[in-house]
């Protein structure tokens, strides 16, 4: 009996050496292996993802301020040959002095274009002279836009229209203007920079929600049309961003709102939201929500919960209306 215990015992610690042998021999040499390629090809995934940005041509519309501005002096680090668009020219041309007087490494001069969204006879021609810097585009940031503060009932349609030209028929003209060079060459991305008011709606931004949701609706279409064409579209919907959006915001009559909302003044900042856009650009994202927790929670109440979202809504409807008339 004993002889037996003792063998059982020789056998089990061989099969427990051979065990130990086999996991150091093997499993742990292929675990870090693994390992190693993981990081190798992430490593090349990186370097691949900033080669795609550098010396790549990049439009970026509304680049005088906020987060324009912001994407322009992240985009120009990355070394891409900006081309920059608004409507006051000197603002563009502050900017690009500035960029030339910040250029570190390899970076290229700014080339500017300045044109209005609002009026579509503009568009085709500022198309063309982009083209014209550097004969092809790369990557379009539609980023321009205005906002929206009122009441649906006090609010009259031409401001409706306004919101909807620049937020919405502006963008979507210019892309469809330089579409066509992008399909020749089979590559190029498309940005557009929305909201999260354009995946759910919030009381008294009806013109600028209304212009977002259509502007996701339309970039989420030529997302799949484009793909046999091997293009990229992006859709950036962030929340709150520190900017004068606000104060540049449309009222119910047309006038300017001229306030800095306290939401608006507690949000991220434009550079910080300008590294996520570059990011999601670089990595080929093509939806991305750059909002806090809240808001986000509200895109997936308002599909699995309708009901509740829609009390939600009500309920911060009485409460703006409230403080307004306190």
């Amino acid at each position: 009996m004993l002889i037996a215990d003792v063998a059982w015992s020789v056998k089990a610690m061989l099969k427990e050496r051979v065990m130990d042998l086999v996991t150091q021999t093997t499993i742990l040499p292929l675990l870090f292996g693994c390992l190693g390629i993981f990081s190798l090809f992430r490593l090349l995934q990186r370097i691949r993802s900033k080669a795609y940005l550098r010396n790549a041509v990049v439009v970026v519309t509304g680049a005088t301020s906020g987060l324009g501005r912001e994407c322009a002096r992240v985009f120009h680090a990355a070394g891409a040959k900006l081309i920059l668009c608004g409507r006051n020219v000197k603002a563009l041309e502050e900017l690009t002095c500035e960029l030339a007087g910040s250029s570190q490494g390899q970076t290229h001069q700014p080339f500017v274009v300045t044109f209005d969204l609002t009026n579509p006879g503009t568009i085709a021609a500022a198309a063309a002279e982009i083209l014209r810097c550097f004969g092809y585009v790369d990557v379009l940031i539609n980023n321009a836009g205005v906002s929206y503060r009122g009441a649906i009932s006090d609010t009259i349609v031409d401001v409706d229209r306004k919101v909807m030209e620049i937020n919405y028929f502006g963008p979507v003209a210019l892309t469809k203007a330089l579409l066509p060079s992008l399909v020749e060459r089979k590559q190029g991305h498309i940005v557009a920079i929305s909201s999260i008011q354009g995946k759910i709606s919030l009381p008294f931004r009806s013109a600028y929600a209304a212009s977002k949701h259509a502007t996701q609706a339309f970039f989420d279409c030529l997302r799949a049309e484009m793909e046999e064409a091997d293009i990229q579209v992006t859709v950036i919907s962030p929340g709150y961003i520190h900017t004068n959006l606000s104060v540049n915001a449309v009222t119910a009559d047309g006038s300017r709102y001229g306030a800095l909302d306290k939401n608006t003044a507690q949000g991220r900042s434009p550079a910080e939201v300008a590294q996520d856009v570059f990011d999601a650009v670089r990595k080929k994202k093509k939806d991305v929500v750059l909002a806090d927790l809240l808001p986000s929670m509200a895109v997936y109440i308002r599909t699995l919960a309708p009901a509740l979202f829609f009390r939600i809504m009500a309920s911060r409807a009485r409460k703006e209306r409230k403080s307004k008339s306190s």
